[in-house]
């Protein structure tokens, strides 16, 4: 039997484990098969607060756990593959195998962001291929950048990377976007941004760092060549909700609902991190968000006695 058992090692559930271990509640963290989640992706991370040269992503993560470690957390490197909400304590299945009970449980699964699915975009990921204009735009100042989408999402980014790039290019695979008005008046009137209609990516160019992309017009087949240094895929992003579909309320894409703070619908669950945010997504106010559960936590196990 567990006090707390967190369920993911981004961010927001190592920041969890620092402060439930501190609060002696003795938390098992349950890292899964991509221990620290997103930012093991990452290279340098310049805008995590106390890091005034930046920091590795992969870096960053390994002295979170390293601070939860030291506090008494307890690690599980293993994939959970069910969990029972339904009744208290909670029942938790790691590789269809083990089971483990919990009086309270912090969900910090995170969420993934959609790729185009090709090798050269996995290759070079980290390498010019992004997925977060807000953390890697810096590192494109003066340099011709591609977006593809066609969404709110890669309007905004866009919109938000004519800030450093010489040039945005907006790749779309129709002739019309997907975004809201607002967000298409705002990007077409934008003097540094352009629109590529009708194209697919078939290929991000380059051997250590991106070069280019290889486009395919969808209309005539015709290929073609654009030159970039960087490329940000905003095709979405998918919660990494899917175990526990059905037991706990989710919004219309997923993402877990929160009130007061992090509690979810069931009492004694948590959620904390990219699992429960849509709109920001950035590895501090995941951090911050599993500082909340952690307490949340705590207070419901104190008043439970």
């Amino acid at each position: 039997m567990h006090n707390v058992v967190i369920i993911g090692s981004g961010p927001a559930g190592l920041t969890a484990a620092v402060y439930t271990a501190r609060a002696n509640l003795a938390p098992l963290m349950i890292e899964g098969s991509q221990a620290g989640g997103q930012l093991t992706l990452t290279t340098d991370v310049e805008n995590f607060p106390g890091f005034p040269q930046g920091i590795m992503g992969p870096q960053l993560i390994q002295d979170m756990r390293a601070q939860a470690e030291r506090f008494g957390t307890a690690f599980q490197t293993a994939d959970v593959t069910k969990v029972d909400l339904s009744r208290r304590p909670f029942t938790v299945t790691i590789n269809d195998e083990e089971t483990i009970q919990t009086r309270s449980l912090i969900i910090s699964t995170g969420a993934s962001a959609n790729l185009l699915g090709l090798d050269s975009e996995s290759r070079l990921l980290g390498h010019g291929v992004s997925t977060c204009a807000t953390c890697d735009g810096f590192f494109f100042r003066g340099q011709p950048i591609v977006v593809i989408g066609g969404g709110d999402s890669a309007m905004e980014e866009a919109t938000f990377l004519t800030k450093f790039a010489s040039h945005v290019t907006i790749v779309h695979r129709r002739d019309k976007l997907r975004a809201s008005k607002i967000m298409q008046d705002k990007a077409i009137k934008n003097d540094k941004i352009s629109f590529r209609w009708n194209s697919m990516v078939e290929e991000v160019l380059g051997d250590d760092v991106v070069t280019g992309l290889r486009l395919r017009d969808v209309v005539t087949n015709d290929m073609a060549t654009l030159d970039c240094k960087g490329v940000f895929v905003a095709i979405g992003h998918t919660p990494n909700t899917q175990l526990f579909r059905g037991q706990i309320e989710t919004d219309a894409n997923g993402y877990i609902q929160t009130s007061h703070g992090t509690a979810t619908n069931v009492p004694g669950v948590f959620a904390a991190g990219d699992v429960q945010d849509p709109h920001y997504r950035q590895a501090i106010t995941a951090a911050g968000t599993g500082c909340m559960a952690a307490m949340d936590a705590e207070r419901f196990l104190e008043a439970e006695g």
